[in-house]
Formats: C-alpha cells, structure tokens, sequence
C-alpha cells in the first residue's frame, strides 16, 4: 500500500536564499519520464538526504545538479549557478563523491590527493584532509592496495579537496566497517557545522534517519514527501508490530487482520506489520495463532522509523 505523508509543505515558498533549487524539473529517456515535475530546496548549510527505490529519479536529478546531464524541462541552481552554463565556475565551489571511485592502481593516496587539489583555486591542506579521512599512514600506499572502505574514506577526501560550499556524497559509508561509519558520519556532522551544504544519497536509512536535518523522498520522479524525520515519522502515526513465526507465511494474509496497511516478511521467519492500531492487531495476531496454530514468539511493538515509511511509501518489492 502506498500513501503520501503530508509534514508541513512540500516546498518552501522562498527558495531565493536556498543553496539548491530544483523547480519543476523533467528527464526523460526515450519512454521513461526518469524525472516527472520534481521540485524541492535545500538550505545553506543543511543536510538533505535524497531517498528513493532503484529507479526512482535520484542519480538523475544528482547528475543534473552537477551538470553532467542537461534537464528537459524545468530548472535546477546550485549557489545561484545553472550547472551547465555555469559549470566551471560552480565546480570551484562544489565537491563530488561517488559511490565507487575508479583510480589508477598504481596512483598513491598522497598522489591522487596532490592531483585533486591541483584543481581548485583555493585547496584544502593535504595532510589535514589525510587526518580527517584517518589516512595518515597510507599516504604511499597504492590505491589498488586499500580496502573498500579506506578507498571510500579517500574518495571522501578527494571530494573535500576544494574546501567545498556545497558537497554531493553518494553512498559515502559503503563498504565501512561500523566504526568507521560512525567516525564518517561525525566528519559529515563537522561539514554540516561549518556551513556546508550537503546533499546525500544513500539506502542505509539509519544513516539518513542519524545525519539528514531533513529528508526527501522520491519515487518514479515525484516527490513524494519532505520534512525532517522527526516530524515524517510523527505524520506516519502508525506503529509497527514485529514477530518471530515460521518463514513463507503469504503477507497478504497478515494484511488481512484488522487494522494491518501493510505487511512484509524482512527475513526468514521475521514478520514486519505497520497498522494505526497496535492494540487491536496484536489482539487478532493473538487470535490468528490460536486458529491457525501457527506458533508466534518475540512479538514488539515500536514506533514507525524512517525505513517503515520509506517502505509505505514506495513499497516493497524488489527493483532492478
């Protein structure tokens, strides 16, 4: 089931001192409208996560920002720049990670640090953007030598290289270890504190729910909801009830109990329902055991996170 949360307005009315402004803004491919009408702001010195399915919009709409793809329709500024027009004077002011970053094999980190800073008027120092990064030691290691996520932690650093207004991180803590993740996000939090303004994509919504002043979500190029995720999970006014049973029970049949908008098995065995009335659906789960003698254990009732709305909202099923 799919419903939209309504958390304040969807778009500021004011986007003349926004730091990104996306208006109306259409991609098509062929057949596929990619990006349909979507509109949305970020302010300076805030972090906007930008959620969405595979498919969704989001690289899209990321690539038109930074100007590697032109819009069909519709208008996209970052800093006040028109990505395309402007490009090389945005560039200046803006820093990029991508999900996978391609190196030579054979470049050492303090090489390629050295190269991007080479390309910006005013650089961030080179041995602080290793002690940020926590690279200090692998300053002569060859790239092809690193884990996947000491190359994330340089790509991050290759994106801070500029001293950047504005950063765009893909993915930043995949492929990081927990400690590392966490060191990841303080470094995103410190950006944030100086007045950077972040826009961030990832699928760990734990992250985006730990990291995002606020958050976007979108689906077949519409907006689907925006606020902070406090006040999206406070609009979702649903709880959701979580239990141990054995796997390959059909959810259509858990969504067949009172009260239940949606029902889906997490993994084997784990059963996720979401419903606006946990009283009344843990009652009827209770009355369904004793029917079907199916044996139920570990039953929790919480509070809808940004991962439960984010699946309300786009669904559940696996895209390519």
């Amino acid at each position: 089931m799919t419903q939209t949360l309504t958390t304040g307005d969807l778009v500021p009315s004011d986007t003349s001192s926004a730091a990104i402004v996306v208006h109306q803004l259409v991609k098509t491919y062929g057949a596929i409208r990619a990006v349909d009408g979507l509109t949305f702001s970020v302010r300076p010195g805030e972090i906007l996560a930008l959620l969405g399915p595979n498919g969704a919009g989001k690289t899209t709409t990321v690539e038109i920002l930074e100007g590697y793809r032109k819009p069909d329709s519709g208008s996209v500024r970052v800093l006040g720049y028109d990505p395309i027009r402007q490009g090389r004077a945005l560039k200046q002011r803006m820093g990029l990670m991508l999900q996978h970053t391609a190196l030579y094999d054979k470049v050492k980190v303090g090489e390629a640090i050295g190269l991007f800073r080479s390309y910006f008027r005013h650089p961030r120092d080179a041995d602080s953007l290793l002690a940020l990064v926590g690279l200090e030691s692998h300053k002569r290691s060859y790239f092809s030598s690193l884990s996947g996520g000491q190359k994330q932690r340089l790509s991050l650093a290759l994106a801070l290289a500029g001293n950047p207004e504005v950063a765009f991180l893909d993915e930043p803590t995949s492929a990081m270890d927990p400690q590392m993740r966490h060191q990841t996000w303080d470094i995103v939090r410190g950006l944030r504190d100086q007045g950077v303004t972040i826009l961030l994509t990832t699928h760990n919504m734990e992250e985006a729910q730990r990291l995002a002043d606020r958050v976007a979500i979108i689906d077949h190029g519409h907006l689907l909801t925006l606020g902070t995720p406090e006040e999206l999970m406070a609009a979702a006014a649903n709880d959701i009830v979580t239990f141990r049973a054995p796997a390959g029970i059909d959810p259509r049949t858990l969504e067949g109990l009172p009260h239940v908008i949606a029902a889906r098995e997490e993994r084997p065995g784990l059963y996720v329902l979401t419903t606006p009335d946990a009283l009344e659906t843990v009652g009827a789960l209770a009355g369904w055991q004793v029917r079907t003698g199916t044996r139920i254990e570990g039953l929790r009732v919480a509070g809808a996170t940004l991962e439960d709305i984010f699946l309300t909202l786009t669904g559940t099923e696996v895209r390519d």
